[in-house]
């Protein structure tokens, strides 16, 4: 298996070598030369599985490099003390509960293996080198990551937030954070703003740190992506268990979508063989996917709202650019022009032989913050059943998608993460985790309990401009 670059601008490289670099040297993302199959004689096998070797058996396909157990191991570490359930809804959707670990979203299913992707990866390349992590976060990446690299020898980690750009217990996850390698700093601005910022500083040369080693935790890493890649296909695995589908069945999945990388897995999922039918990209009201889907252009010209559901309030999604190399034929030489477009006049306008590529094989929805409380409102009514902001923009948004085929909705993040907008929606009185499980008489997730008691160890804020002098200062 090679990985090579999105804007074709450099030599192929192996797993390891795409993981530790993160961003490739010329600025594109890495991604797999030609795809791995999965036989579909291998789904009811894997159905006997859990989802530690379900998750170890898609990382060897695409990271062969490293089979021969030290990815069994590495999953066992990653996955043994959270479950990744299927619970139905309504009849008609089942969500796909990804928030049962140390971090309460589903960030963490990728953050906490790829620590141990990372040393598996320098102890094949024999880098000795330390390694600086770098993060750019709308909210839930930040957290997961600290928690992720948490006093992992030869790792360091500095996330950057959008000041004013999370919920309050996001803030609170990040900012008392312990741990004697993790830094946490507010930007100035909003999340397209502290993500060009980490993005320069990967495409400064001029940065010297001696032995260490700068890379990504965020879904431009190959080692973040890959790993999400395995959940689509433990759902199916466990739908098929319960006779939800039958073997061979087309599943449509609706993803809640910002940065693009959370549904880029389920196309994988999708070029690797799983039977996925529809992919529906569910969009806040920063629609730019959704408007890209719809038209085949993408204007991030707007502005950016702030929303309830903050993960998802972006508007240059970077995974997307993944998406156009693969659905594009990988056409470097296409990629590289659109991405230029966007960088200098804000937008670009695929071709129509690539929007019709994108029309056979991803729908986009959106919906406004009305029908976000209201879709709250509606399933904690009917269902008894609490949904946080952004997996409610993804039911809704699948509600106009049903077809014959059986429907995954990606469910996110805990809804004791989003109290306040929670609260609202539900009536409850009080915006906080303890007056939300008052109401709905739901013990909150334990990390998430006496967040506020916690010592607040990081107060800084630096202007967008400041970010790569906060970094150096900061090693």
């Amino acid at each position: 298996m090679k990985y090579i670059s999105t804007r074709g601008g450099c030599a192929a490289v192996t797993a390891p070598e795409a993981i530790l670099k993160g961003l490739a040297p010329d600025g594109g993302l890495y991604c797999p030369e030609k795809f791995p199959t999965l036989s579909p004689d291998r789904l009811p096998a894997m159905v006997k599985m859990n989802y530690t070797q379900r998750a170890a058996e898609i990382l060897e396909m695409f990271i062969p490099d490293l089979s021969g157990g030290s990815l069994r191991q590495a999953a066992e570490k990653a996955y043994a003390k959270f479950p990744v359930p299927v619970k139905p809804l309504d009849g008609k959707i089942s969500l796909l509960e990804l928030w049962h670990g140390p971090t309460c979203a589903f960030k963490d299913i990728a953050l906490q293996i790829l620590p141990e992707l990372m040393s598996l990866s320098a102890k094949k390349l024999s880098d000795n080198r330390k390694f600086h992590i770098l993060v750019a976060t709308s909210g839930d990446t930040g957290k997961a990551a600290l928690e992720g690299f948490r006093d992992r020898e030869g790792f360091s980690v500095l996330v950057f937030y959008p000041q004013n750009g999370v919920s309050e217990t996001q803030r609170l996850q990040m900012v008392t954070q312990e741990g004697g390698n993790v830094r946490v700093c507010a930007v100035n601005g909003n999340f397209d703003d502290s993500q060009t910022g980490v993005k320069a500083i990967f495409a400064d040369d001029t940065i010297e740190l001696n032995n260490t080693v700068l890379s990504s935790a965020n879904s431009i890493n190959l080692g973040r992506l890959l790993p999400q890649v395995a959940y689509y296909v433990s759902a199916y695995c466990d739908m098929l268990a319960s006779g939800a589908i039958k073997n061979g069945q087309m599943l449509d999945i609706t993803v809640p979508t910002g940065n693009f990388g959370n549904i880029l897995a389920a196309l994988y999922a999708k070029m690797i063989g799983l039977p996925i039918g529809k992919l529906i990209c569910a969009s806040n009201s920063n629609n730019v996917l959704a408007d890209f889907l719809a038209t085949g252009v993408y204007n991030r010209r707007r502005e950016l709202r702030l929303t309830t559901s903050p993960a998802m309030d972006i508007l240059v999604s970077s995974n997307f650019e993944r998406a156009l190399f693969h659905l594009s034929g990988g056409d470097a030489e296409l990629v590289r022009d659109l991405m230029k477009n966007l960088a200098e006049n804000g937008s670009y306008t695929a071709p129509e032989s690539l929007k019709k590529t994108f029309d056979n094989t991803l729908t986009g929805g959106w919906c406004d913050e009305s029908r976000v409380s209201g879709t709250i409102k509606s399933v904690w009514e009917n269902e008894k059943y609490l949904l946080d902001p952004h997996t409610a923009v993804g039911v809704a948004v699948a509600r106009e998608n049903i077809s014959e085929n059986p429907m995954l909705v990606v469910s996110t993040a805990s809804p004791f993460k989003f109290t306040e907008a929670v609260c609202e929606s539900i009536g409850a009185d009080g915006d906080t985790i303890e007056a939300l499980g008052k109401i709905t008489k739901i013990t909150a997730p334990e990390p998430l309990r006496n967040l506020g008691s916690k010592a607040i160890r990081f107060t800084d804020v630096v202007e967008k401009t400041e970010m790569k002098d906060y970094m150096i200062s900061n090693l």
